[in-house]
């Protein structure tokens, strides 16, 4: 170990994960809670449940193997009798549960949590894509879908996830590397379909979901830069509704709201929008997002490119627009 310099140890220090948060978070509601349970349909590892996280974990881990469809039932009769499940699924999987999602779960308004990993625009295989769970899960009565934008975020909805007795709640846990803001989020989630108004500003909204904050932001410093406009910048943390009071207080003095979203614009998050403002004569609404189709192996970036999913990109259109 002495022999080892500074660069060295740095690349030997543990990364952390969402995957890594989840099963911190696990560990430490196993002790705390008697009856909470984690459940995996067969993909413990890619949800960060790994063999000795599941060892530590003991009887409040099970693996129902891969029947997806029997891990939300299960989770939804647990939530029933009153103990506290959370099942871990990858959003390329969740879509073979759409019957058990919306009669066993969200029908009974069973309060169990459901954490859904891999979701988003990305060089999958078209059997993998990560980028229908949007519009499937957000369009489901009583189902409460929150996109966190960091690990505070993160950690304040599973606290609050699982302990409150009113809904089924899913998370869509973030992609890639773990942003922290430092402090504590307080943010009160039972106070449904509220969104977080990041930076106030006028002409244009930018209402970016879960991972596309970052890209929503860089967004915002373009529009400074090359238009000189003050962009809002709307964190909207909810994707099963809209927040009416926030949308309509834009129509004061913005003319266009972009909306930003990881998963196909065909029943998405942008589409709500876009739909409160149908009879809005003054406020364009255009939605960011995958195309409805499948892809194949594609690169990240090479999707990103096809959907305008950058800011340079999205800024060419918006000067377009008024122009």
């Amino acid at each position: 170990f002495k022999n080892l310099n500074k660069k060295d140890i740095k690349h030997t220090m543990p990364v952390e994960t969402y995957q890594s948060i989840t099963a911190d978070y696990f560990l430490k509601k196993a002790k705390s809670d008697s009856g909470f349970v984690t459940i995996s349909p067969a993909t413990p590892s890619a949800t960060g449940l790994t063999k000795d996280i599941r060892e530590q974990l003991g009887d409040h881990y099970t693996d129902v193997g891969i029947a997806e469809e029997h891990a939300v039932a299960y989770a939804s009769g647990i939530a029933k009798a009153g103990g506290t499940p959370v099942l871990s699924v990858m959003s390329s999987f969740i879509q073979r549960t759409y019957d058990q999602l919306s009669q066993d779960l969200a029908l009974n308004n069973s309060p169990a949590t459901i954490l859904i990993f891999g979701g988003g625009i990305y060089g999958a295989d078209m059997t993998h894509l990560g980028i229908f769970d949007i519009s499937m899960m957000s369009n489901i009565p009583n189902l409460v879908y929150l996109a966190p934008t960091n690990k505070e975020e993160y950690t304040a909805m599973l606290d609050w996830a699982t302990v409150q007795k009113e809904h089924p709640v899913a998370i869509r846990v973030p992609s890639g590397e773990v942003i922290s803001t430092g402090k504590p989020d307080t943010t009160d989630y039972s106070k449904l379909n509220k969104y977080k108004v990041l930076e106030s500003g006028n002409e244009i909204a930018i209402i970016a979901a879960g991972d596309m904050l970052e890209t929503g932001k860089a967004l915002k410093k373009e529009l400074s830069k090359k238009l000189n406009i003050s962009a809002t910048l709307i964190n909207p943390i909810y994707l099963t509704g809209v927040d009416a009071e926030v949308l309509s207080n834009l129509k004061s003095n913005h003319i266009l709201v972009i909306t930003l979203e990881s998963g196909i614009i065909d029943g998405g998050f942008g589409e709500k929008v876009s739909r409160y403002y149908s009879d809005s004569p003054y406020v364009k609404v255009v939605n960011y997002g995958a195309k409805k189709e499948f892809t194949d192996r594609m690169t990240t970036e090479q999707l990103y490119k096809k959907y305008h999913l950058t800011p340079q990109l999205i800024m060419n259109d918006i000067i377009n627009y008024y122009r």
